[in-house]
């Protein structure tokens, strides 16, 4: 499908989306020294309540704290000491605050934080309470403004770049669109020309050059991994300049801006985004070919009697990874039994559960309604 249509059908159509601005297009440097450009602020804030006007349900996804934490603090650099990063994030973020409060308030737009962590996705009642709350403030007529909390994260609750949290916002909220707003005109190939269109992922990755800022914790493999999180669950993505005039409105107007990347034809459900591309998998069962055919062409449940190898140590109930012989992952899904008992049954018939676990409460190790399959 050209660009073109394709902006028409889908982004001009969007009701609600998912915007993020990174770190390098919020500071900026004067006589060498960093500070908040308080101008690209209020011209972002005038851009959301543009859309707004439109109808567009915008949450905003920001990068900045630690930067603005840096500003205030006079550091030339981001800190590298976990407990210098969160002290610093702590008064950074109440200055991004101050700055956007003041920069939606010249609308009469409130706006509200939410804070958070890889954790609060991996759980389920978690997921769904930042999903009741986003909501709940577009209802009261805010912006909400999410952020990691990076004041309180250590590496294993973070989610390493907000790209990554902007795409699970996505997929949670079931926005019609990812909007990654960077420094760059988009995606460049080899001659530094902007890629209108990408089809598939995959056959860019390469493009993809992992440079990142004095400040910032990104580059273009986190991007281009956020817009497949967004495009898998069956929604539209794009990466553009934020420094182009009127950025956002135009996107929304179906110009030929940024590179877009094509959705999936089938739409994810909610739970099913939460299982496939928001909740970390605990463990990996690898399986034989027959058990991947089953899965692939004929919608089958997950048995044990096709599982040859598993991984990682898990209860029932928690998202595990399933692969084939060659070692790629086919699908993902909750799990009726821990790793133990899998351990134990694997390769075997649910006739023979009971003689070996002591009891029998499942045929399937995952049912087809738990599980969503993955490149297929």
């Amino acid at each position: 499908m050209p660009s073109t249509i394709l902006r028409k059908q889908v982004l001009a159509e969007a009701q609600r989306v998912v915007v993020k601005i990174g770190t390098q297009l919020l500071a900026r440097s004067t006589a060498g020294a960093p500070e908040i450009d308080l101008e690209y602020v209020n011209d972002i804030a005038d851009q959301i309540a543009s859309l707004r006007k439109r109808g567009l349900e915008v949450t905003l996804v920001c990068s900045g704290a630690i930067g603005a934490g840096c500003v205030a603090l006079d550091l030339n650099k981001r800190p590298k000491d976990v407990s210098e990063l969160q002290a610093v994030a702590a008064v950074g973020q109440r200055l991004l605050m101050t700055h956007f409060h003041d920069a939606f308030g010249r609308h009469k737009i409130e706006v509200g934080q939410v804070l958070l962590t890889r954790r609060d996705f991996d759980n389920r009642v978690r997921f769904l309470n930042i999903r009741n709350c986003v909501t709940h403030l577009h209802s009261l007529g805010c912006i909400p403004i999410i952020n990691e909390n990076d004041a309180v994260a250590v590496e294993e609750l973070r989610f390493g770049d907000n790209d990554t949290l902007a795409a699970l916002m996505t997929n949670a909220l079931r926005a019609d669109a990812l909007v990654l707003l960077t420094v760059v005109e988009g995606l460049l190939d080899a001659d530094e020309n902007v890629i209108e269109l990408v089809d598939d992922i995959a056959d860019v990755a390469q493009l993809a050059q992992k440079k990142m800022s004095d400040m910032g914790t990104g580059g273009m493999q986190t991007k281009l991994e956020a817009a497949r999180l967004a495009t898998e669950a069956g929604e539209i993505a794009v990466i553009a300049n934020g420094r182009e005039p009127d950025v956002l409105p135009r996107l929304f107007d179906a110009e030929t801006i940024g590179t877009v990347f094509v959705p999936a034809t089938k739409k994810l459900d909610s739970r099913s985004r939460w299982i496939a591309l928001t909740k970390r998998p605990s463990g990996t069962v690898t399986i034989d070919d027959g058990a991947a055919n089953a899965l692939r062409k004929r919608g089958k449940s997950l048995l044990a009697s096709g599982i040859t190898a598993t991984t990682g140590q898990f209860d029932g109930g928690e998202v595990i990874m399933v692969r084939d012989q060659k070692g790629l992952e086919i699908a993902r899904g909750l799990s009726n039994y821990n790793s133990d008992e899998i351990h134990l049954i694997a390769g075997k018939r649910s006739n023979q559960f009971e003689k070996i676990l002591g009891r029998k409460a499942y045929d399937e190790i995952i049912h087809r309604d738990n599980l969503v399959l993955i490149n297929g």
